[in-house]
């Protein structure tokens, strides 16, 4: 089973930028393709975004295309979000997820404030 860790997350402003990052424990790592999802206080866990297990293929939902790039090395073991233009309605708790095999992180938390 791989094990992941978030973290990156904290306090931005409108605007800003964060950069999240998921590690992975395991040499199968790159064998899986990785979801980010985030989920907000009363909210349902919402899709973000996803990379292919060699990283040729992305995909976002479209709340974050054009502001959000996934990106990951397998020698590293490291995915990462790199998030831009952050808006407020970005806070949430993000976590990363294996597929298959769902892996979850425990969550890294990303607030938008002024």
């Amino acid at each position: 089973q791989v094990r992941l860790v978030e973290s990156g997350g904290g306090l931005a402003q409108p605007g800003g930028s964060l950069r999240l990052s998921c590690a992975a424990s395991g040499s199968i790592f790159r064998h899986y393709d990785i979801e980010w999802y985030r989920q907000a206080p009363g909210k349902q866990r919402e899709f973000v975004a996803r990379i292919s297990s060699g990283g040729g293929i992305s995909n976002y939902v479209d709340s974050v295309k054009g502001r959000f790039t996934i990106s990951r090395d397998n020698a590293k073991n490291t995915v990462t979000l790199q998030m831009n233009s952050l808006k407020p309605e970005d806070t949430a708790v993000y976590f990363c997820h294996t597929v298959p095999g769902g892996a979850w992180g425990q969550g890294t938390q990303v607030t938008v404030s002024s």
